[in-house]
């Protein structure tokens, strides 16, 4: 236990080894570790899909459409180009994108004037960008070639009991996506060596790249109603270049919300957001890891423990508005 009280050593530029791992790590990293997966775990027990997905997201897509986002066909290209971007924005907090916000705790408070402080928070997120695009572009042409073979394209019911294809390809990519989360956490509280350490030194944007690539690989197993109609559209369509515009354009709807929430917290609380962080020289690394560990522990449990629970592979509680009914 005293090798978590240890006062934490002053932030230099030679410790950092990434934007996530600052080189100066929590005091009680195993209490840091331990309080964010409970809380990953209650939200994995509590989270409603219903309520995020159709009370929140259908409901804002249909606003924004002006029809009924679910029930209407989309009409064409043109009409699935915007059905995308719609659709990514109205799905900013569902149960995949909780994992964008990790991003947030590096991003915000920094120091300077205007400029500084929006060229600080913008090359963050375009870097993320750069990993994310491909990803989801490169998807979309997939699904333009195959899309009709595709797991995902299917709407057949599973035998009960029974994990279908669609369900192993969302545990999969989910779980994958969470475990690397976890990692990146753990790094960020110090408890393992920085994964992107190494490659950081060569490109310092490395790790803000990495992320966008997880991101964009939101799409490879995503269940979300509306995406799964965007999907079932570009495959029928038969065009890569349709279905790799259409997955960007709906990931970069995803992460709109975010981004304006992290100018939102540079400009709005960016001095005392500062102040506050650099008073303690562990508190960044705090903020990281505990949002890295929440997202990855999250993704991980909701989208494989609790799938397994719900099969009745293992034991997982069940929320009881989350019960069928």
């Amino acid at each position: 236990m005293s090798d978590l009280k240890r006062a934490p050593a002053p932030v230099t530029e030679a410790a950092r080894t990434s934007l996530f791992v600052s080189g100066s790590f929590p005091r009680r990293r195993g209490l840091l570790v331990l309080l964010s997966a409970a809380f990953a775990l209650f939200l994995s027990y509590a989270w409603s899909s219903k309520l995020v997905d159709t009370e929140i997201g259908v409901n804002t897509a249909n606003a924004l459409l002006g029809h009924d986002a679910h029930k209407t066909p989309i009409a064409g290209v043109a009409s699935g180009v915007l059905f995308a971007f719609v659709t990514g924005l109205a799905g900013s907090f569902t149960a995949c994108n909780i994992a964008v916000f990790g991003a947030v705790g590096p991003m915000v408070g920094r120091a300077g004037s205007r400029r500084e402080k929006l060229l600080q928070t913008a090359r963050p997120l375009v870097w993320m960008a750069v990993g994310m695009i491909p990803v989801s572009a490169a998807y979309g042409a997939l699904v333009g070639f195959v899309g009709t073979r595709m797991p995902q394209f299917s709407t057949a019911t599973a035998a009960p009991g029974t994990i279908s294809a669609r369900s192993a390809q969302s545990m999969i990519a989910f779980g994958l996506i969470g475990l690397a989360m976890i990692v990146l956490g753990l790094a960020a509280a110090g408890v393992v060596k920085d994964p992107l350490g190494p490659l950081s030194r060569r490109f310092p944007n490395a790790p803000m790249v990495v992320l966008g690539a997880l991101v964009g690989g939101f799409l490879i197993g995503r269940p979300y109603p509306l995406f799964r109609d965007l999907f079932r559209h570009a495959a029928t369509t038969h065009n890569p270049l349709y279905g790799a515009a259409a997955f960007t354009l709906q990931s970069l709807g995803n992460i709109l919300v975010m981004s304006v929430l992290v100018v939102a917290l540079t400009y709005g609380l960016g001095g005392r957001l500062q102040r506050w962080l650099s008073a303690s020289p562990g508190r960044v690394a705090a903020v990281t890891a505990a949002a890295f560990l929440v997202a990855g522990v999250f993704t991980l449990v909701y989208w494989d423990v609790r799938i397994l629970g719900r099969l009745g592979y293992i034991w997982w509680p069940t929320a009881p508005w989350n019960a069928p009914h």
